[in-house]
Order: structure tokens, then sequence, then C-alpha cells
């Protein structure tokens, strides 16, 4: 079993949950993050006014998947995700040891 951790651009969200949902992906976690890297810096727009900011707001999807999906999961988020420019984002993949689902105490592949 594998976790795919995907750090994306908060505007191609859309497009990479359902490029996601294609290859029936329906299950993923998400959460706002916030970084620093190459593109230092994004301008911010509130009430007409722009601000500096000095990080970087993303988006964070993480997947539990079997192994022979994690190549497909990857085509999805980079091909929905891509816009050519600095601060695309990043995807990990890891290996998991165990999964357990807890509501029925299944294990495994089972889980997921």
């Amino acid at each position: 079993m594998k976790k795919i951790e995907a750090v994306v651009r908060l505007s191609r969200f859309e497009k990479i949950r359902d490029g996601l949902a294609q290859i029936g992906v329906k299950f993923f976690t998400l959460q706002e993050v916030k970084g620093y890297g190459l593109q230092k810096r994004e301008k911010l727009v509130y009430r007409g006014s722009v601000y500096d900011a000095d990080y970087i707001a993303r988006l964070q999807i993480d997947i539990l998947t079997t192994e022979d999906m994690v190549e497909p999961i990857i085509t999805a988020i980079v091909s929905a995700g891509r816009t050519g420019e600095i601060g695309d984002g990043k995807i990990a993949v890891y290996d998991v040891e165990q999964v357990v689902r807890i509501r029925t105490s299944e294990k495994g592949q089972e889980a997921i």
C-alpha cells in the first residue's frame, strides 16, 4: 500500500478532483497548507486591496492507495495540476505498512 501526498495550487483543485474521479479515486483527505519556496510570495486580494503574503497558500491532498494505482494517480494529478509556472507543487509517494478501517476493523487493501 502507498500514500500519495500532493501539494497543489488552490485554483487547480477542481480539475484535479475531477481527474481523480475519472480514474476511480473516490476518497482522499484535503487540507490547506502554507509554504515557502522558489515562488517567494503571492499577492492576495482582500476587499479590493492587494497584500503581499510571505507564504504560499496551497492544498495538500493525501491519498491511500494500492501499488498498481500509484502511476495513474500521479498522472491524473500532474495533468490536471500543471500550469507550467513556478509553484505548481510537488508529489511524494510513501510506503504504508498497515491501514485499519476503524468502523469494521478491516485491514490492508480492504480498509482503503
